[in-house]
């Protein structure tokens, strides 16, 4: 098998892992960061969707306590938007525009461009307000910003986990290259988030990029623990997650650990990401579906332990895929519907140009 081949393979089963994850969460997302764990999996015990193994199906009243239905069992036909692919596609645009010359400017000018306000929230929304006000200074042709980007992660909420959903594809595209990857991450991080929202983002690209080469899911993630501070909140919660692996109460020592923190937080939902993908190594559908069933933000540590199972090349079961057909619908300026063909081709092509650079 060529190397193009094995590197389309673990491609494809990346941007599978990482959207079906994303379906999966995305029905239960706003009852459990709204109302709550218990009442997310009382949903779930109610509908014979303990443990959460398939998609999670509609039930009498689904609507009414916070399911948001396009995504459940027997709806699904397409991958429905979410901000999580979004993301995902918007790094494939900005890598195809700029590669290893990536900067934070770059990623400002991107989402004025192709990025909806209304698809933007929390530490990404407040950053958008600071470059629609400064908008025209700052696409003054031939000149510099007028201010300085760091301005817009000046927010209450860049600490929270929306740099850890748009770091995936620097990873993808960075096998082997963890510092490369990791400093792809930062340049995109630091436009909304600070310290440990940042951090967060660095380990999930990081892993990203070690896991294809790596002995062993949790070789791995002591290789991508060397790229973000060891004294940091989000070390921390990474070592914690790896001592509870395996563990039938894991998630439940992980919400005890940061019960105070908030339910989209980085820390928290990165220590469940870590706990799942390390739980279950050989069974997608195990690593996905407790990640959702442990609550805080559902879709998106769906999508990202789908996304990193997917990177050891093993395949996606046609269960969780053959459902979305292939059909991958995002809500980016001019874009609408994308094959997951196309998207897999243009990911080889930029991985393999990132690699020629590399040389």
């Amino acid at each position: 098998m060529s190397t193009e081949s094995v590197l389309s393979k673990r491609l494809r089963a990346a941007w599978q892992g990482r959207i079906s994850g994303c379906q999966l969460g995305k029905p239960v997302e706003v009852m459990s960061a709204l109302q709550g764990h218990d009442a997310m999996n009382d949903y779930l015990a109610s509908a014979g969707a303990l443990p959460l193994r398939d998609y999670v199906p509609i039930i009498e009243g689904a609507a009414e306590r916070g399911l948001l239905l396009g995504s459940c069992k027997g709806q699904l036909e397409r991958s429905e938007p979410d901000d999580d692919i979004n993301y995902t596609v918007l790094a494939l645009q900005l890598m195809e525009r700029h590669g290893s010359g990536l900067t934070t400017k770059d990623v400002a000018r991107a989402w004025l461009r192709d990025l909806p306000v209304g698809w933007t929230f929390t530490a990404e929304r407040a950053a958008y307000k600071i470059l629609l006000a400064r908008a025209d200074e700052y696409f003054s042709i031939g000149r510099e910003p007028g201010f300085d980007l760091a301005e817009c992660s000046d927010n209450e909420w860049n600490d929270w986990i929306g740099a850890q959903i748009r770091a995936d594809l620097y990873g993808w595209v960075c096998p082997g290259q963890p510092a490369q990857a990791a400093e792809l991450a930062r340049c995109d991080a630091a436009l909304s988030h600070r310290d440990e929202g940042v951090y967060g983002a660095v380990f999930v690209a990081a892993l990203g990029a070690v896991i294809p080469e790596a002995a062993s899911l949790d070789a791995a993630v002591e290789a991508a623990l060397g790229e973000i501070p060891s004294g940091s909140a989000c070390a921390d919660a990474v070592r914690f997650a790896r001592d509870q692996a395996g563990r039938e109460n894991g998630d439940q020592e992980i919400r005890n650990r940061y019960a105070e923190l908030p339910p989209v937080h980085t820390v928290n939902n990165l220590a469940l990401v870590v706990w799942a993908l390390l739980s279950h190594p050989d069974d997608f559908g195990a690593a996905i579906g407790d990640v959702v069933t442990a609550g805080y933000d559902t879709d998106c540590n769906g999508a990202t332990v789908g996304g990193l199972w997917g990177l050891q090349g093993k395949p996606i079961p046609e269960a969780w895929t053959s459902v979305w057909r292939g059909r991958v619908i995002v809500t980016l300026a001019g874009v609408g519907e994308l094959a997951l063909d196309d998207l897999v081709e243009r990911t080889v092509a930029v991985t393999q140009t990132m690699a020629a650079e590399a040389t």
